[in-house]
């Protein structure tokens, strides 16, 4: 079976989508309908601009959002997925492709999770950092015996556990496992500390807008971070989408019960090539592969 998967934050790269806008006229009308929606042209900052101005989350978002499902549309008869699966912001790409959401509710709403998220971050410094070398059950112990907040947040794959919290929490964790036997812990250049609770202003703001998005059953499974199972129920799509913000991204889990369920391929569907990396922690004898345009 044909899983697609699509990237999220930090797959961004100067340049990106400029090859589908000057080789598809699909692709391009997409593009300037997104300039539209957003009120500023983004595309002038993916195509021409620095690394350092698509960290902003609120062209970072967009912008991976917009590679991803752009490139889903102008693949045509090529892209024919039997489950889908997206890491954090990628969820939201996962389900236009799968034809849950329009691409302009779609873009709608992950502009509003940027913000929501922007302003989450503003209320209170928090920040993320990577666990290198540890198994989960030791990273997720040590996260509930700090007082202040830190929660696993994105279970990227076997080894590599992401932690989320407060900026005095993350760094008594960052210690403690290091302690405990860690190759490495790296605290992220991020805005704020997304999948934890610290996002729960984020999560309501985005939850009205959600709630009131048409939301259609799904060409093929989803399976979504929030408990790593596949879903085609509109009704629990949305519900799963709204718990993302504040819950944890279990993309282990999910790669492991895609392939439970009969995936034989992974299909990376955006910007670089980071989830193919992480599949192939999962099981390196699966078959990977990074989304062209058709020659």
């Amino acid at each position: 079976m044909k899983a697609y998967i699509f990237p999220g934050q930090g797959a961004q790269f100067p340049g990106m989508g400029k090859d589908l806008y000057n080789q598809s006229e699909k692709a391009r009308e997409l593009f300037e309908k997104a300039n539209e929606i957003l009120g500023f042209r983004i595309t002038d900052v993916m195509f021409e601009g620095t690394a350092d101005d698509l960290v902003q989350t609120n062209v970072t978002q967009p912008a991976i959002y917009l590679h991803s499902t752009i490139l889903a549309t102008v693949l045509g008869d090529d892209f024919k997925p039997e489950m889908v699966a997206g890491h954090s912001l990628g969820e939201f790409s996962a389900l236009v492709a799968a034809g849950a959401l329009s691409f302009e509710d779609g873009l709608r709403l992950v502009a509003a999770r940027a913000n929501a998220m922007q302003k989450a971050c503003e209320i209170q410094p928090s920040t993320m950092a990577a666990i290198l070398g540890l198994d989960d059950f030791t990273v997720e112990d040590i996260c509930q015996r700090i007082s202040e907040v830190v929660v696993p947040a994105n279970y990227n794959c076997p080894g590599q556990l992401v932690i989320s919290g407060s900026i005095a929490g993350i760094d008594e964790a960052c210690i403690k496992m290091t302690e405990a036997g860690a190759k490495r812990a790296l605290k992220l250049k991020v805005g704020g500390a997304f999948h934890s609770p610290l996002m729960e202003a984020a999560r309501v703001e985005l939850e009205a807008a959600i709630v009131a998005t048409e939301i259609k059953a799904p060409i093929c499974p989803i399976y979504q971070n929030i408990d790593a199972k596949p879903y085609t129920d509109p009704e629990r799509i949305k519900h799963n989408l709204i718990a993302q913000l504040t819950g944890a991204v279990r993309w282990t889990q999910t790669v492991m019960h895609m392939l439970e369920d009969g995936a034989t391929s992974f299909t990376e569907v955006g910007p670089g090539n980071v989830l193919q990396g992480l599949v192939k922690k999962v099981d390196k004898t699966v078959e990977t592969a990074s989304a062209a345009l058709p020659q």
